[in-house]
């Protein structure tokens, strides 16, 4: 059996279904748009799995512009999202501020990264020792060259409610979910010509999107293009302490381990340092050996705070890691033209899912990212190898 549908995404994470709220809510895109996802509970999905945090510091104009596109949409939510009372997700937004901590190795990088959110108009500062001390006097900045602190328009949200607005808004709006999993793409004349799915139909389609999180590689090289996304593991704990700082800061220290309040506790992690291993893939077990061997060293050396740590909770989950440049990768394959890329986050895919609907939106239908220029996250870079470098990767 064969169907058809004008626009199929592969992919229902909240890229997946930011496109299609954006295609047919919000531009009333006349014709099918059909969502391809095998476990609508998201159950292992990376979203679901996210930290769900907002910031505003990277090093890069367009990654600071998505974000904050990001915040201001979550914010007002439900003037954008058209849902019944009853059926609109409290995405739970609470504000907050990301400080990142710099030694004397990294300040210059920090430097620069804040000249640049500055030029954004992104109200962040910079901060020397002895500021971070009078403004947090829990910290302990001994080893501290450089602080950068967000003074505003950052914070964190729950990243399931932000994903189940969009699909209830899409599919409201007319977008098809269907449970099922592409295993074969078929092209023709340099067009994606039909999907294969796994309970043996076939999609005949218009314009594919790949919005299959740390699974596009794999989606990508069905159609013969290389794409360099892979799923890398995470493991997020969530701590709790017996002496709770009250502010409401993310810090990323400069040791990779970050700490953010969540309920009456605190959630931690890390990534790796430049240089260290990283595999690819993997089950989503927690690496419980992390807090031990990283985390709580880390931050029991950053507060006193810290120092008596009680785990109470933890879980794994993957990032759609691009591998080339830790960046996304948007917009249409230059040479399969209907073949569309929204992948490679590295973390920052629920943060920047609005502004990425829209703008695959305005892909599909104008041609081109119109209200953002994001030419610069084409495919086309990995090929040509002009990577395009985002220092402020957590």
């Amino acid at each position: 059996m064969t169907r058809s549908s004008d626009i199929a995404i592969i992919g229902g994470g909240v890229i997946g279904s930011a496109i299609a709220w954006w295609l047919k809510a919000h531009f009333a895109f006349p014709g099918s748009v059909t969502v391809i996802e095998p476990d609508p509970t998201y159950a292992e999905g990376a979203t679901g799995r996210s930290l769900g945090s907002l910031r505003q510091q990277f090093s890069m104009p367009e990654n600071i512009l998505l974000s904050r596109f990001g915040l201001e949409f979550v914010r007002h939510i439900r003037n954008h999202i058209d849902l019944p009372e009853d059926e609109t997700p409290d995405v739970q937004f609470r504000d907050g501020q990301y400080l990142f901590l710099a030694t004397e190795a990294g300040a210059e990088a920090l430097r620069s990264n804040v000249a640049t959110q500055q030029a954004t108009g992104s109200p962040v500062a910079l901060l020397s020792p002895d500021d971070v001390s009078e403004r947090f006097p829990w910290i302990r900045v001994h080893d501290i060259a450089l602080a950068a602190h967000g003074l505003r328009d950052e914070g964190w949200l729950d990243p399931h409610a932000l994903l189940q607005a969009f699909r209830r808004g899409a599919r409201r709006a007319g977008a098809a979910f269907l449970q099922d999993r592409v295993t074969a793409i078929r092209c023709a004349d340099n067009r994606v010509s039909e999907l294969s799915l796994a309970v043996g139909e076939t999609l005949a389609v218009g314009q594919v999107v790949n919005a299959a999180g740390p699974w596009a590689g794999a989606i990508a090289a069905m159609a013969g293009i290389a794409l360099p996304v892979v799923p890398r593991k995470r493991t997020v704990f969530h701590v709790t302490t017996p002496t709770p700082p009250t502010d409401p800061v993310l810090i990323v220290d400069p040791s990779g381990v970050y700490v953010r309040p969540e309920g009456n506790g605190f959630l931690t992690g890390s990534s790796p340092l430049p240089g260290e291993p990283d595999p690819d893939g993997g089950s989503l077990d927690p690496d419980y050996d992390q807090l031990e061997g990283r985390c709580w060293p880390a931050l029991a050396n950053r507060s006193a705070a810290f120092e008596a740590l009680r785990m109470t909770g933890a879980w794994g989950g993957f990032y759609d890691y691009n591998s080339f440049d830790q960046n996304a990768v948007l917009g249409p394959h230059a040479e399969i033209t209907n073949f569309h890329f929204a992948n490679g986050f590295s973390g920052h895919g629920v943060q920047q899912a609005p502004a990425v609907g829209r703008a695959l939106a305005e892909w599909l239908l104008q041609g081109r990212s119109v209200s953002l220029d994001l030419g610069l996250f084409s495919h086309d870079r990995i090929a040509a190898n002009r990577s395009v470098v985002e220092r402020g990767i957590i």
